[in-house]
């Protein structure tokens, strides 16, 4: 029959309930097809909606009902696939009959799921030593599902993979650059993770201006020979700042033009995915077919805005586009940032929320003797007033992308509205 799975006989088959997207946002599954063969209409409809997902976007996901007769009859006329996926309300001996006789015209390498309705210790085991792959209970939700075929991809001593964190503003101007710039600083400075930023706006980036930093080498050397790329390459091209902060310069030369395709970070990134903890991806204000891919793609989503009203108006249309792109993950954070210029008119935090369905997770007060002296000295705001509301601000945001938790914004009396927005003490 097929190749023995390396699970035990004595763990208890899985019972797969609602799985948080997190747990799963890393997971990269090869160029695989995959067939699914259903005898309900519920795992129907999650196969279907886990095939547009995007941890599945390299694979080729087909639905098939009749169950395990019709991968039987399906297979016995071709080739089959590298992961068939059968659910089965079969008693035992009609269930190992059907098995053996899908073994019979399977290909060695395929490896099979089987999705069960009884919770069974012995029959878990039973198949498990007749070399099926796996054994899950239904129901199964799209991301139990999806996780269930990762495990099985996922070699033993591979490494771990790291989360990409895309910024992105809600309009030119906002300060989403200095939003992941000081997080990344966080994140490595803070809490010892190793963290790679990477400043993808190419004409205009401000990361080395911010670090005070100069790189021979950067972005565009990284994605121009990505057929060499790899993480002893990467490394020779990344920017030290401190013991866990790599840092990737844009090249800021405006004589050429920077048309790029929707693919050309996928190599970096798959990289970077494998070379720190965390990849902090630090987007332009343009709506392009690659900046809408990384949107999609990444693991956490920071959108920054202004409290007015065209900011408003970007943040709810990026947010309705993650929900189509993204139904699986969970919402971005938001982080409203300029709060308080003087004479400004201005959307109060609350009505902001309320118009775009997302609690901000940040608010940032206007404070430009901070952030200008941070700016001119080349440093971050934790190395400029590392005791200020705003650098708990930031600390707080990294603590979130790490955790995968909610930023933390306990009440406090006594001050007002607007600080009370602010991260409290830990």
């Amino acid at each position: 029959m097929m190749p023995a799975s390396s699970a035990t006989g004595d763990k208890a088959p899985p019972k797969q309930t609602a799985t948080n997207a997190s747990a799963t946002g890393s997971l990269i599954i090869p160029q695989i097809a995959i067939a699914v063969f259903t005898e309900t209409e519920e795992l129907a409809r999650t196969a279907e909606a886990a095939a547009s997902d995007r941890r599945l976007q390299r694979t080729r996901l087909t639905v098939h009902g009749g169950g395990l007769p019709a991968a039987i009859e399906l297979y016995g006329k071709g080739p089959t696939p590298n992961l068939i996926i059968v659910e089965t309300t079969a008693e035992n001996a009609a269930l190992f009959a059907g098995l053996n006789a899908l073994a019979d015209v399977c290909l060695t390498s395929t490896k099979v799921i089987v999705i069960g309705h009884r919770n069974d210790i012995t029959l878990y085991r039973e198949l498990i030593e007749q070399g099926i792959h796996e054994y899950v209970v239904a129901p199964l939700d799209v991301m139990s599902l999806i996780a269930t075929i990762g495990r099985l991809y996922k070699s033993a001593g591979a490494q771990k993979l790291g989360k990409v964190c895309a910024f992105f503003g809600a309009r030119g101007g906002v300060g989403s650059s200095t939003v992941a710039h000081n997080t990344a600083w966080s994140l490595a400075s803070s809490f010892d993770s190793d963290v790679l930023l990477i400043d993808m706006d190419l004409p205009f980036g401000t990361a080395g201006l911010d670090f005070n930093i100069e790189a021979a080498q950067g972005v565009m050397d990284a994605i121009s020979d990505a057929d060499r790329l790899d993480d002893v390459l990467l490394e020779r091209i990344m920017t030290q700042r401190g013991e866990r902060l790599s840092i990737l310069t844009p090249p800021l030369a405006l004589t050429n033009a920077y048309d790029l395709r929707e693919t050309d970070f996928n190599g970096l990134i798959d990289i970077a995915r494998s070379s720190a903890r965390l990849t902090i991806l630090d987007l332009p204000h343009m709506w392009t077919a690659w900046v809408k891919r990384l949107l999609t793609d990444a693991d956490d989503v920071v959108i920054t805005a202004a409290p007015d009203l065209a900011n408003m108006r970007n943040v709810k249309g990026v947010i309705e586009f993650l929900r189509s792109t993204r139904p699986h993950d969970s919402p971005p954070k938001l982080v409203l940032n300029q709060i308080g210029i003087p004479k400004r008119p201005e959307i109060k935090a609350p009505a902001f929320a309320t118009a775009v369905a997302l609690e901000p997770s940040l608010s940032i007060p206007f404070d430009p003797a901070l952030f200008g002296n941070a700016a001119n000295d080349g440093r971050m705001i934790g190395e400029t007033s590392a005791r200020s509301p705003v650098a708990r601000s930031f600390d707080e945001l990294a603590h979130s992308l790490i955790s995968g938790k909610a930023v933390s914004r306990p009440a406090r009396k006594g001050i007002n509205a607007l600080a009370a927005r602010l991260v409290g003490r830990r």
